[in-house]
């Protein structure tokens, strides 16, 4: 039994909120592993979506050629530049250098923008021992390590040992599991909870009803937004304000919860603005802090 993600739900499930006195440490460190030469605007909208979340410190790792555009649009951020595959992905050797920042960090995630799904499974094979331990957000390119066809592990269905959270659409797990994605959009509830059950993660199955699920056989389920919000780049912020709520100490179901809401009331504060369709995804982060405010103290 699922239960609904409604306004009430979350104020009755507070976020964990830094003292007055609190520096950015306090706040959460967010490392973001993604992008490539050819998307390198994944990376923004992810990296903007933790911050404007309450995450307080940004590393972001991503491909060398775009590093120091990147660091030059998020000034914010500390910009690593990672080697790259000649097809565009980031090397698994590149996993070494990222030991001290996954150590530091309070939340990672791994995927937005990435290319080269061969490259990023053995990425986030070798980034698993160093983030061991921390909540790891796998999302887009991310989650190739959990398929059915992937090359980077061994055989049979993949397990996840420390706190994971995936974050497919329908046609996402039915790539990563070999379901119909037909029957994945007509018993969600199921498909999700047996995707988290097969991965021992928490699995976030995105859509116009999204599915929360964990390994421990609680969902949770979010009927919400609008159509503008299936737009190029949404589901990057997503995993970006999910991130962020993760730094903060939220739970990785909690931050999902949060997370899921406040994107799509975000889409409809944006219908109001704009009308139902046209606005971009760079622009729901903007709604992120008032409506945080807003579900804290009402």
């Amino acid at each position: 039994m699922s239960e609904d993600i409604t306004a009430r739900l979350l104020r009755d499930w507070p976020l964990p909120m830094p003292q007055a006195e609190a520096d950015k440490e306090a706040r959460g460190y967010v490392l973001i592993i993604a992008g490539s030469t050819e998307m390198p605007g994944a990376v923004l909208l992810a990296a903007t979506a933790a911050l404007r979340a309450g995450a307080g410190k940004l590393v972001i790792a991503t491909a060398s050629s775009v590093a120091p555009q990147v660091g030059v649009a998020v000034p914010e951020a500390r910009v690593i530049g990672l080697a790259e595959t000649p097809d565009g992905g980031l090397l698994a050797d590149n996993a070494d250098r990222l030991h001290q920042a996954c150590q530091q960090a309070s939340a990672v995630l791994i995927g937005p923008g990435m290319q080269d799904q061969a490259a990023c499974c053995k990425l986030v094979r070798a980034m698993l021992p160093h983030c061991a331990d921390k909540p790891l957000i796998l999302d887009a390119a991310g989650m190739s390590i959990a398929s059915r066809d992937a090359d980077c592990g061994p055989d049979g269905p993949f397990r996840f040992h420390t706190p994971v959270m995936l974050t497919p659409h329908a046609g996402e797990l039915a790539s990563l599991t070999g379901a119909d994605k037909n029957d994945i959009r007509s018993q969600p509830d199921a498909a999700a909870r047996l995707a988290a059950q097969r991965w021992q993660a928490t699995v976030v199955l995105k859509g116009a009803l999204t599915i929360i699920a964990d390994a421990n056989t609680q969902q949770w389920r979010h009927e919400g937004g609008n159509t503008g919000l299936a737009i190029s780049g949404s589901g990057d912020v997503l995993a970006g304000i999910i991130t962020g709520l993760a730094a903060r100490g939220a739970t990785l179901e909690q931050a999902a919860a949060w997370g899921v809401a406040l994107h799509a009331m975000a889409g409809e504060q944006l219908a109001l603005k704009h009308g139902p369709l046209g606005y971009l995804a760079r622009e729901i982060s903007n709604e992120i802090p008032a409506l945080l405010r807003t579900l804290s103290t009402n």
